[in-house]
């Protein structure tokens, strides 16, 4: 077990290490000056080429390169041409923990609705029950997310005002992180767990059924164990694996910046970070963005290889 977990993790540094560079090829080919941002459409080009001098913008690109690696080696991401000079890590750092609370509240709801959802229509297969949550699962697909956050938004925030319609909050303050209040954070991840919990549900209920045809389900049934109960205390702990799969790459994504669902609500977040810097054409805070995002979705799928492991040895021994 330590050698493959050793193994795994090893790999990321060459994986991190590709995504960085593919991400400084595309901003070093995006069209424009970044000179003329800094320095504002009206400058003259001598003081052009003071500030392509102070920021290193005349350099080579093998030069900037290498001291592109050389600064992420340092874990420095430059500072913002926009923000008056912020250093990129800070601002990367302040929105990435909003998101995290946004992803972590909205995968957890996502997991508990999607696995009882899928595992509820898997025992009744065949029933109206079945019918109506397989209904419901293809609805919560098939809804825009925007739209959605829209419609939350319109009933629960402007008609009956349970919920704030905009904004972070300001809940405790805890070893300098800012949390979120509760209510800020109901509709935002309600919003994005609809679908993502739907999608799971599905997961698991084809999942579920697919183990009900294994001999051990029958076995238990033999036993006197009903169909449920074969399914809840057998089948769902061996159908774990594409569920755990699936669990791991929506919250990667959602690490990613939900950039809709962070727009309606204005949850100041990566997503609603990248979408400012990239109207701007804040190329530091797209590239640290970038990097970090990336970053966070080979953790997360390191993760979920290493969960892999512990649910099925025989993941350890191929």
């Amino acid at each position: 077990m330590t050698r493959y977990v050793v193994r795994r993790l090893l790999w990321i540094i060459p994986v991190l290490w590709a995504a960085a560079t593919l991400v400084w090829i595309f901003m070093f080919l995006i069209p424009g000056d970044p000179a003329r941002i800094l320095a504002g459409p009206s400058a003259d080009p001598d003081v052009l080429e003071a500030v392509r001098a102070e920021w290193g913008l005349d350099r080579p690109a093998p030069v900037r390169y290498a001291q592109f690696l050389g600064k992420l080696a340092r874990f420095d991401l430059g500072t913002s041409y926009v923000q008056q000079g912020r250093p990129v890590t800070t601002i990367i750092a302040s929105a990435m923990v909003r998101t995290l609370f946004l992803a972590i509240a909205s995968t957890l709801l996502a997991t508990v609705l999607g696995i009882f959802l899928g595992t509820m229509s898997a025992a009744a297969r065949g029933t109206p029950i079945d019918g109506i949550l397989r209904v419901i699962t293809a609805a919560g697909i098939s809804v825009p997310t925007f739209w959605l956050g829209l419609m939350l938004m319109l009933v629960f925030a402007s008609r009956l005002g349970w919920f704030p319609v905009l904004g972070y909050g300001e809940g405790p303050t805890i070893l300098g992180i800012q949390f979120p209040e509760l209510k800020h954070l109901v509709l935002p991840s309600v919003t994005l767990a609809i679908f993502s919990g739907s999608y799971l549900a599905r997961v698991t209920r084809a999942s579920l059924l697919e183990e009900s045809h294994q001999e051990y389900p029958r076995a238990a049934m033999a036993r006197g164990v009903t169909k449920a109960g074969s399914i809840w205390r057998h089948a769902l702990a061996n159908a774990m694996l594409p569920v755990v799969t699936l669990v791991g790459l929506n919250f990667g994504a959602l690490l990613g910046g939900a950039i809709a669902t962070e727009t309606i609500f204005s949850w100041p977040g990566m997503g609603l970070v990248m979408l400012n810097a990239l109207k701007n054409r804040d190329l530091p805070v797209l590239e640290g963005g970038a990097i970090a995002l990336t970053g966070s979705f080979v953790l997360v799928n390191a993760a979920v290889d290493l969960s892999y492991a512990l649910l099925d040895p025989r993941t350890r021994r191929d």
